[in-house]
This record gives structure tokens, C-alpha cells and sequence, in this order.
């Protein structure tokens, strides 16, 4: 008897701390959202690790280092894209370490949101830049690599993508990253 009820404990205990666990998991939410506050608004994104592990690990160091932190949207073309991630501002600066492409993950540029890694064109040469669809740009498929999605705050994209630009299609006033952060939903 005493052995049914030593069982019963065990299983009872074994079956609650795995429940605790799961309930735990679920309190601490996504790991994979980052939230972008700028000066004309705040806008989430979603992180696709599973597609792309290498560059959202990457992305994940930057924005735990603040390296994004006060850093403009250099780059904006209406109806094509955000671009941004160039601490020197002219879209040719990075953070110093280029990771491997993933192109091949099976994500597309099949919709207004979709977050890219911007390249040089050579191989293997994304860095800290990335650029934000604002429209689907399948054309890009198999030349840069998709790892996110905007999934909060698509108004603020809008303005953003409609602010007036000079050469090189820099905006006349900064579009500026304020604060980067990895948040939990």
C-alpha cells in the first residue's frame, strides 16, 4: 500500500511540474519579437528562427548590444522599401560581421511587411542592414534573405514609407531607431 501511494505522489508531482513547466513557457511568451520604437511610432516585428536561425541569431546580438539603438532608416523608396541598419547612415556601414545567406528557408517576399536582409550582392555578405517590404517584392526571392514579419504597428509603417526623400532616396528629415528591444508577448 504504501508503495501505490508512493507512486501516486510521484506521478502526482511529475504530472504538476510538467503542467508548471508548460504554464511557465506560456507566461514568458515568444522569444522571437522585437519591438522598434521611432520617432514617428512604434512597430513589432516576428522573428523566424526556426526559418532562419543563423540570421535571427545574428539580429538577436545587435539588438541585445543596442546596436540599432539611434540608428536612421537611410533608404526609403514609396511602394518598394525601409531600409535601415547602416550605423554610418549611407547604407554601405555594418557592424563588421557578415553572416551566411538563407536563402533557401522557404520564406518569400510575398507580402507588404516582410523583413529582408539587405546584401552587397555578393555571397554571404548580409550584415546589419535589413529593408521592410512595402509591397510583395517576389522579384527579391533567392537574393536575399527573408527572416521576419511586421506584426504590430503596419500604420506606422505606412507613414514611414510615404515620408518625403531627397538623393539617394534619404529622407530630408531623419526616420530614426530610438530603441530596439527583444520583447516577450
Amino acid at each position: 500500500m504504501k508503495q501505490i501511494i508512493a507512486l501516486f505522489i510521484i506521478a502526482a508531482f511529475f504530472f504538476s511540474t510538467k503542467t508548471f513547466a508548460k504554464e511557465a513557457n506560456l507566461l514568458t511568451g515568444d522569444p522571437n519579437i522585437v519591438k522598434i520604437e521611432t520617432n514617428l511610432g512604434t512597430f513589432k516585428i516576428k522573428l523566424f528562427e526556426d526559418k532562419a536561425p543563423l540570421t535571427v541569431a545574428h539580429i538577436k546580438e545587435l539588438v541585445a548590444k543596442g546596436f540599432y539603438n539611434g540608428i536612421i532608416f537611410h533608404r526609403i523608396i514609396a511602394g518598394f522599401v525601409i531600409q535601415g541598419g547602416d550605423p554610418t547612415g549611407t547604407g554601405t556601414g555594418g557592424s563588421g560581421k557578415s553572416i551566411p545567406d538563407e536563402f533557401d528557408n522557404g520564406l518569400k517576399h510575398d507580402k507588404k511587411g516582410v523583413i529582408a536582409m539587405a546584401n552587397s550582392g555578393r555571397p554571404n555578405s548580409q550584415d546589419s542592414q535589413f529593408y521592410i517590404a512595402l509591397a510583395p517584392l517576389e522579384f527579391l526571392d533567392g537574393k536575399y534573405t527573408v527572416f521576419g514579419e511586421v506584426i504590430n504597428g503596419m500604420d506606422i509603417i505606412d507613414i514611414i514609407g510615404n515620408v518625403k526623400t531627397g538623393a539617394g532616396d534619404k529622407p530630408v528629415e531623419d526616420v530614426k531607431m530610438l530603441n530596439v528591444t527583444l520583447v516577450t508577448e
